[in-house]
């Protein structure tokens, strides 16, 4: 059967914009000064459009939210494998917003920083991992 190639643009856009995002985590990290706060941000927004774009290709509708748990769950109704990694990348949930606003929250360290990105990489490569070669992004 063919694959639909709408839903193929639909889900190599939330793969893009996930890029997107992983690559503005790399630029703040770059920074003179680095942006550790807006680099977490983007680490959470990357994992979140990379479960968004898995759960498009298995036609399962979603809500708006920055939840990685809600999301992570549907993602493990589909793939029980992922359940493990879901877990460990369910807190990054918090940089959606942590860190957006003037309040208490501390300074993240830079380690803290370079795990979330190391744990949002990881779901990249393991959702990519579970999708046909027509769905990955072109280089």
């Amino acid at each position: 059967m063919p694959s639909d190639p709408v839903r193929i643009a639909e889900v190599r856009s939330w793969f893009k914009k996930a890029a997107d995002d992983f690559r503005a985590a790399e630029h703040d990290l770059a920074a003179e000064a680095p942006l550790l706060e807006d680099a977490l941000f983007h680490a959470q927004q990357a994992a979140e459009k990379t479960l968004k774009g898995f759960l498009t290709w298995h036609n399962c509708p979603f809500r708006k939210t920055h939840d990685l748990i809600e999301i992570g769950r549907q993602c493990v109704e589909i793939d029980a494998s992922l359940e493990p990694l879901l877990r460990r990348a369910a807190p990054l949930t918090e940089y959606a917003w942590k860190f957006r606003y003037p309040g208490d929250a501390d300074e993240p360290s830079a380690d803290e920083t370079t795990h979330a990105l190391e744990v949002a990489r990881e779901v990249w490569q393991a959702i990519l991992a579970r999708l046909p070669d027509e769905i990955r992004p072109r280089a």
